[in-house]
């Protein structure tokens, strides 16, 4: 009889890739949803997922609502009862009347018009709030949160299977076995990211999965790789030498989102710098335009000395002097965010 594996055993792993991302300078431009989109998610049934992911901050992300979602732990690391995402906050898959518009000679009398899955005029969609953010006049804010899975040092998908069917590898990556799972969709209420999703075709869980032939070969992530403004750095946790490393243990910089969550989750962010605020009578103050309570919601108190660590090393740069932080997060050689990973794709 063979030995059952333990979920410890399931979740371990000799080292750790890890994403860091630079909200200060995300400009939303969906290069990352796209790349990873156009390789992954062309299964029948995947057309609503998108495992990498812009959402405008704060808003109701993407999914729709997910920090509602429940799961993860609690502070007694006891699981946290989750909620099913369904295929409108994932999205939904629109559908466009293009026969209509371009092949039945309407051109100049009909326009575009999206439809539910269901048929009907949507609701929501994927950005559906973009841009909003908060505030009020002359000191609205937001800003852009890139999202993918977190391929977490204590995944709470793996604790839910009841099949076993997900592991971590020996580089940290989780993957689901697609052999093994049968679609009870405990991994999806457990993810407190909502970063896994059903396929109703195939009756299986899907989440990403790190480009892993990619990473086999020595090449970032899509997502990573793609990322036209630099914003990315990609690498093992425990490379000293690597921009991952540094920005998240040396400078201590780059935040995972929701620690509180429990899962230990591994792709980190340097929370934005914010412009500074008007008053009344339009004059600058020293406030910054973005609470910094909205910053700690998601990255948790650590947030306070992080900014203070990057405004000063900003300040440092502005007057002439050296600031090796501010060199790795300027990065001018792309091939410095990505470590080993530096690979040409075919």
């Amino acid at each position: 009889m063979a030995s059952v594996v333990s979920k410890q055993e399931l979740k371990s792993s000799k080292r750790q890739l890890a994403t860091v991302i630079d909200l200060g300078k995300c400009m939303g431009c969906q290069t990352c949803t796209v790349a990873c989109k156009s390789i992954w998610t062309g299964r029948e049934g995947s057309e609503p997922m998108r495992w990498a992911n812009v959402a405008t901050c704060p808003g109701r992300g993407y999914p729709r609502d997910w920090e509602q979602k429940g799961g993860g732990y609690d502070d007694a690391g006891q699981p946290r009862a989750g909620h099913l995402t369904t295929l409108v906050e994932c999205g939904d898959n629109f559908q466009f009347n293009h026969d209509e518009v371009f092949r039945q000679g309407n051109a100049q009398r009909k326009k575009l018009e999206p439809r539910s899955a269901s048929g009907e005029r949507p609701s929501w969609g994927y950005n559906w709030d973009e841009d909003q953010g908060k505030g009020a006049w002359p000191n609205p804010y937001f800003f852009y949160m890139a999202r993918k899975c977190n391929h977490c040092s204590n995944p709470a998908c793996v604790d839910a299977c009841s099949r076993n069917a997900i592991s971590k590898r020996d580089d940290g990556i989780v993957l689901i076995d697609q052999e093994r799972c049968v679609g009870h969709r405990h991994c999806v209420e457990a993810c407190p990211y909502s970063m896994i999703y059903f396929n109703p075709v195939s009756q299986k869980s899907e989440k990403c999965i790190e480009c892993f032939p990619r990473v086999d070969e020595g090449i970032a992530p899509a997502c990573n790789r793609q990322c036209v403004g630099r914003v990315r750095a990609y690498g093992y946790l425990d490379d000293e030498g690597g921009q991952v490393h540094q920005l998240v243990a040396k400078w201590k910089v780059a935040l995972p989102l929701h620690p509180e969550y429990g899962t230990q989750p591994n792709v980190y962010y340097v929370p934005p710098l914010s412009p500074l605020a008007y008053d009344e009578e339009g004059r600058l103050t020293d406030k910054p335009r973005i609470p910094t309570e909205v910053l700690e919601r998601y990255f948790g108190p650590s947030v306070r000395e992080a900014l203070a660590t990057l405004q000063r090393e900003r300040r440092r740069k502005q007057n002439g002097g050296e600031s090796e932080l501010m060199d790795i997060l300027i990065s001018r050689r792309w091939h410095d965010r990505f470590a080993e990973f530096t690979g040409e794709p075919i």
